[in-house]
């Protein structure tokens, strides 16, 4: 895939906080396809509201679905109502953070399946996969784990990973493994690198984050106040150009720092000559 093409396909994940709404309809363009994470502390109700929300303000929005919070295939078959009456088309389904699940669905697969049974309308069913392994769940598990939910999905998004090839790397792994569907890249926006550091060591699960514990000290005093996604942005360009794995596009973590986001998206636009 090329630079401008990955420019054009990325898409930001915003946090269902007080002021998200304000934001996104004050800072990023309708064109730009939007998730909106689910929290344990705020529950399926915030995001799906603030999803239907920015639907209704004209955005592409894929709300995630996380799979522990819902109490049951009632829940399920309601919030899929109200996605289908809001006109959304999009999800992305998780297993969760909650350290008990509320009712039947301990995983992610369980929900694609309540999903299919309900008879869900959505055209594109994200995933979460994981580069650099998962901290809590054994490779062989997550590797049967994506082959079964990608049965059910038609993209992956990837969990942070600050290297490019191994991203590349991971995705040629599931082609060859026969798993055809595009991989979305998840990387951070520009965003203040304490905050990065602070976020990150917390959901991420493989070596980046733990790579970030362990440099926190080293990055708040030798390295500028904000992160720069853009050279990894183009090494995952360069590195997939000779890949036989499909990278469908960027997943960007804003961590609703969306003005900053939509300005370095627009400079890497105008740099590319892209209108």
């Amino acid at each position: 895939i090329e630079l401008a093409d990955l420019v054009l396909t990325m898409g930001y994940e915003v946090m269902p906080f007080r002021s998200a709404e304000e934001s996104v309809a004050a800072h990023v363009p309708a064109d730009v396809p939007l998730t909106v994470t689910t929290t344990e502390a705020r529950g399926i109700g915030a995001t799906v509201d603030l999803a239907v929300r920015l639907r209704g303000r004209g955005y592409d929005v894929a709300p995630h679905l996380a799979a522990r919070q819902f109490t049951g295939e009632d829940e399920v078959a309601a919030v899929v109502g109200r996605l289908r009456a809001a006109g959304i088309g999009r999800v992305f389904v998780i297993g969760g953070d909650a350290p008990r699940a509320a009712g039947p669905f301990p995983d992610a697969l369980s929900l694609l399946e309540a999903l299919d049974r309900v008879g869900h309308p959505f055209s594109d069913v994200g995933i979460g996969g994981y580069p650099e392994g998962h901290g809590s769940i054994g490779p062989e598990l997550m590797e049967r784990a994506l082959q079964d939910k990608a049965a059910h999905a038609t993209r992956v998004v990837t969990q942070i990973c600050f290297k490019a090839e191994t991203v590349v790397d991971w995705a040629a792994e599931l082609t060859a493994r026969g798993v055809g569907l595009p991989v979305y890249a998840g990387m951070p926006g520009p965003v203040n690198r304490q905050k990065l550091v602070r976020i990150s060591a917390g959901i991420g699960l493989g070596q980046s984050a733990r790579f970030l514990r362990k440099q926190r000290g080293l990055w708040r005093f030798l390295l500028p106040k904000t992160y720069d996604p853009t050279r990894l942005v183009r090494r995952l360009a360069a590195a997939s150009r000779t890949s036989t794995g499909t990278i469908g596009g960027l997943h960007i973590f804003t961590f609703n720092e969306l003005e900053g986001t939509e300005k370095w998206r627009r400079g890497l636009r105008a740099r590319l000559g892209i209108d």
